[in-house]
């Protein structure tokens, strides 16, 4: 089959979706990657993917201004003609999803999470549902990483539950992250993720404060790429604010977290809300316990007690108080909460899981394009 992945940047693709990408070309398919050009799309065409780039802007939330992705797509899509056009993210979702409609080239969506749109209530998020409501009528099938978000989505009528189904975000695999010892140094906390508002950062920085007034001794680490475009990033004079007052120690980015989640003793995510959230399934196949709020996505991560713990949404002083049981809690049970991490990543969450899944919604697509050509014939 030709199949065409559609993502908002190849740096996605490429550190989230790999081992897909090579499972598929291994399995005889031709793959074409459909994305923006940025530093990672060597990778993609070393990888064996022919490669068309495309204007997108992740961040920005003018649908009249992105409708031109319909037509751009469109010729994209005409030219390459593939059998299947796999969506992933946002805007490939709705204005590929249109596009592909258009030529009659049958889609697979995954959702990969509800984003700020989902979080408030206003016009920029009538029209969001409106667009996924228009153009959800044409996949023939569409994946979600959590079943709350698949529930709101078919609740509200954004799609039809006969094309729903979930996969475990974009899977993990186990073998690429080693388990890690207990650090035995400072207790170290770490958050992996954008500075955007929206993870949680301010409620971070709040429950750190809350625990140095409380004379507690650890360290606490932010690491993550600054950005400052989002609608609701943090600026760049407050996160510098923090570090200037000793709030937490920045890192700033990485392409390999491996080596910092290796230095800590727990990984902390306090989200408004996820899809399938990289950061701690990173953290769990290292065997390392988690902190994160109880949220969809990251309580499929997370089991509460288990794994790791859950605290509330929003709230930094719950967050502090489990950051301090954490510390608190004896070596030996931080220690099988990781190993459970991990058991749970390898058992649910493998990438494997995620191919196969593909594989066999692409294989019924193809089965259904054979019976149609009997029929017809």
């Amino acid at each position: 089959m030709k199949v065409a992945i559609v993502l908002n940047t190849s740096w996605n693709i490429y550190n989230f979706r790999k081992s897909f990408v090579k499972a598929l070309i291994d399995d005889g398919h031709e793959v074409h990657t459909i994305a923006p050009f940025d530093k990672y799309t060597h990778y993609l065409i070393q990888a064996g993917c022919t490669h068309h780039p495309v204007r997108m802007d992740s961040r920005g939330a003018n649908p009249i201004k992105d409708l031109g992705l319909v037509f751009e797509l469109g010729l994209i899509y005409f030219k390459v003609k593939p059998d299947v056009v796999l969506h992933f993210t946002v805007k490939p979702n709705v204005y590929g999803t249109l596009a592909a409609s258009l030529l009659g080239i049958p889609v697979i969506n995954n959702v990969c999470g509800l984003g700020t749109v989902f979080l408030k209530k206003g016009m920029v998020s009538s029209i969001a549902k409106l667009l996924y409501k228009i153009s959800f009528r044409f996949p023939k099938k569409v994946f979600f990483q959590n079943p709350e978000d698949k529930e709101l989505f078919v609740s509200q009528k954004l799609v039809s539950p006969k094309i729903v189904g979930e996969v475990p975000g974009s899977g993990i695999n186990p073998s690429l992250y080693s388990p890690s010892l207990e650090n035995k140094g400072v207790f170290t906390f770490l958050v992996i993720s954008r500075l955007i508002y929206d993870k949680g950062i301010a409620e971070y920085i709040e429950a750190i404060r809350i625990l140095k007034a409380n004379n507690v001794r650890a360290r606490f680490l932010l690491l993550g790429a600054k950005d400052t475009e989002h609608k609701r990033g943090i600026p760049a004079e407050v996160v510098d604010g923090w570090i200037k007052a000793g709030d937490v120690e920045y890192l700033g980015k990485t392409d390999d977290v491996r080596p910092y989640i290796d230095r800590v003793n727990c990984v902390v995510l306090p989200s408004y809300r996820e899809g399938s959230p990289r950061s701690l399934m990173e953290a769990a196949c290292m065997s390392k316990p988690l902190i994160a709020t109880d949220v969809p996505g990251c309580r499929q991560v997370i089991d509460d007690g288990k794994t790791g713990m859950l605290c509330k949404v929003q709230d930094a002083n719950d967050l502090a108080l489990k950051m301090m049981a954490m510390l608190e809690m004896p070596d030996e049970n931080r220690i099988s909460m990781g190993e459970a991490g991990r058991k749970k990543m390898e058992n649910e969450f493998s990438d494997s899981v995620v191919i196969e899944t593909y594989r066999q919604a692409m294989y019924h697509l193809y089965d259904e394009e054979l019976e149609f050509l009997k029929k017809a014939s």
